[in-house]
C-alpha cells in the first residue's frame, strides 16, 4: 500500500471534518473566514465546500461578508436537508425522536416497555422506528440513518449489544438486524455515551472541546467526550464511575450488580438509604413506596431526614466529580439523568465542597436536554457516521 496515498486521503478527510464542524457551529461563515480560522489554503477550502454543497450539507446564503472590499458570500450548515432517527432504550421506556441535523425535533414519542422477553423488546424497537420513519416531515427531506443508545455494554464499531440485562440482550448484533430491516445506515452505542454526545452537540456542552456527562439515574455512569468524539476505553468500560469507591471501607468486596458509588448515590441508592433511615425511626412501613424525587421534595420542605440523605448524596457525588476533574480536567462536567431534575439542590453544594480540593475548579452545570440527551446524541452519532467524520485526536 502506498503510504503517501493513504496520508493524502487521510488529510482530505481531516480537512473535510474540521471544515464541516466549523460551518455547523459557526454559520453563517465565508470561505475566507474558514481558511483564516483553520489555517487551510483557500483552494482546499473552496474544493471541500463545493463538495459539501453538492451533498446538500452546506448551502450558500444571499448575504455577504461586510468587509468593505470584495463581497464574500456566506455559507451555512444545511441541517434541514436531512433527518435522523434517535432512540434511547431506557430501563422502563423507549424515548424516540426524528430530528433534522440541526437538532430540530420533528416528532418525539415515549413508549413504556411491555412485559416480555428479548425478542419482544426487539420487536417493540422495530415498531417504534417504523412509526418514526412514517412521521410527517418535509417532502424532500431524506433520512440519513438511525442511532440507538443501549443500556449496557455495547461495542459501537460492530454495533453489538454485549450485555443489556434490563432488555435480556446478550451479544445481540443490533446494528446488523436494524440495517437489514430498514436499509439505512445504523449506529449503536451505549446510552450514556450518547447522552454526553447529545450535550456536546446540542446541549450544555455545545462549543466545548472536552466534556464529561455524569448521568445519575437508576445507576450512575459517565460519558466522556474528547476532541468531539466519545472515549470508550480499551474494554469499552470507560466512564463506569458507578464503581468508584467512596472510601477505603469499600475495598475487598464484590460488586456484581450496582457498584459501590451507585449503590449509595444513584436514584435507587438515594431511595434505599432514605427508606432505611425512616424505617429505623419507625416512620415508614417496610412496603412503603419511596423514590429519589420524593426525597428531594422532602428536602425542599426542610424535613430533617431528607436533608441528611441529600447532604450525604452531595458528598458522594462530590467525590465522583473531584475524581473526574482531577483525572480528565474536562472543559465542562454536565450533571444529567433523572436525579439531575433536582440539580438546584446539588450543583452549588458540590462546587462548594470542591473549593480548594482539586487544582482547577470544574465547570459543573445541569443538563439542558434532560431525558432527550441520549436521543439527541444518537442524532449526532448518525451525522458523524454518515459524513465521513474523522476523530482527529485519535490519529495523533
Amino acid at each position: 500500500m502506498d503510504k503517501r496515498t493513504v496520508t493524502a486521503g487521510l488529510m482530505r478527510s481531516i480537512n473535510r471534518t474540521i471544515i464541516l464542524d466549523l460551518i455547523r457551529t459557526s454559520s453563517p461563515i465565508s470561505r475566507s473566514q474558514i481558511a483564516c480560522r483553520l489555517g487551510i489554503s483557500m483552494p482546499t477550502v473552496m474544493r471541500i465546500v463545493d463538495l459539501l454543497t453538492q451533498e446538500d450539507l452546506v448551502k450558500p446564503l444571499d448575504c455577504v461578508e461586510a468587509t468593505g472590499g470584495r463581497p464574500r458570500h456566506m455559507m451555512a450548515f444545511n441541517g434541514g436537508a436531512y433527518a435522523a432517527i434517535g432512540v434511547d432504550l431506557g430501563g422502563s421506556k423507549m424515548v424516540g425522536a426524528i430530528a433534522d441535523l440541526d437538532g430540530k425535533l420533528l416528532h418525539e414519542t415515549y413508549v413504556p416497555w411491555k412485559d416480555g422477553g428479548s425478542e419482544d423488546a426487539l420487536a417493540e424497537l422495530c415498531q417504534l422506528i417504523e412509526n418514526l420513519m412514517a412521521a410527517p416531515r418535509p417532502a424532500d427531506q431524506k433520512i440519513k440513518g438511525i442511532g440507538v443508545g443501549a443500556p449496557g455494554v455495547t461495542f459501537s464499531r460492530e454495533g453489538i449489544v454485549s450485555w443489556a440485562p434490563s432488555l435480556g440482550w446478550c451479544n445481540l448484533p443490533l446494528k446488523a438486524i436494524l440495517s437489514e430491516r430498514f436499509d439505512v445506515p445504523v449506529m449503536v452505542d451505549n446510552d450514556v455515551n450518547l447522552s454526553a454526545l447529545g450535550e456536546y452537540g446540542f446541549g450544555s456542552g455545545r462549543g466545548c472541546e472536552s466534556l464529561v456527562c455524569i448521568a445519575v439515574g437508576t445507576g450512575i455512569g459517565a460519558g466522556i467526550i474528547l476532541g468531539g468524539s466519545p472515549y470508550r476505553g480499551y474494554r469499552h468500560s470507560a466512564g463506569e464511575i458507578g464503581y468508584l469507591l467512596p472510601g477505603v471501607k469499600y475495598l475487598g468486596r464484590r460488586y456484581d450488580g450496582f457498584g459501590a458509588l451507585e449503590s449509595l448515590a444513584s436514584g435507587t441508592g438515594i431511595a434505599d438509604r432514605a427508606r432505611q433511615l425512616l424505617e429505623q425511626g419507625g416512620c415508614l412501613p417496610p412496603t412503603g413506596v419511596l423514590d429519589a424525587q420524593q426525597v428531594f421534595a422532602a428536602a425542599r420542605r426542610d424535613e430533617c431526614w431528607a436533608r441528611q440523605v441529600v447532604d450525604e448524596t452531595i458528598d458522594y457525588l462530590s467525590l465522583a466529580v473531584a475524581t473526574v476533574s482531577a483525572l480528565l480536567d474536562p472543559e465542562i462536567i454536565v450533571l444529567g439523568g433523572g436525579v439531575a431534575r433536582s440539580a438546584d439542590l446539588l450543583v452549588e453544594p458540590i462546587l462548594a465542597r470542591l473549593d480548594g480540593v482539586v487544582p482547577s475548579p470544574p465547570r459543573l452545570v445541569a443538563s439542558s436536554l434532560g431525558r432527550r440527551a441520549a436521543v439527541m446524541g444518537a442524532i449526532m452519532l448518525v451525522m458523524y457516521g454518515t459524513t465521513e467524520h474523522v476523530v482527529v485526536n485519535q490519529l495523533i
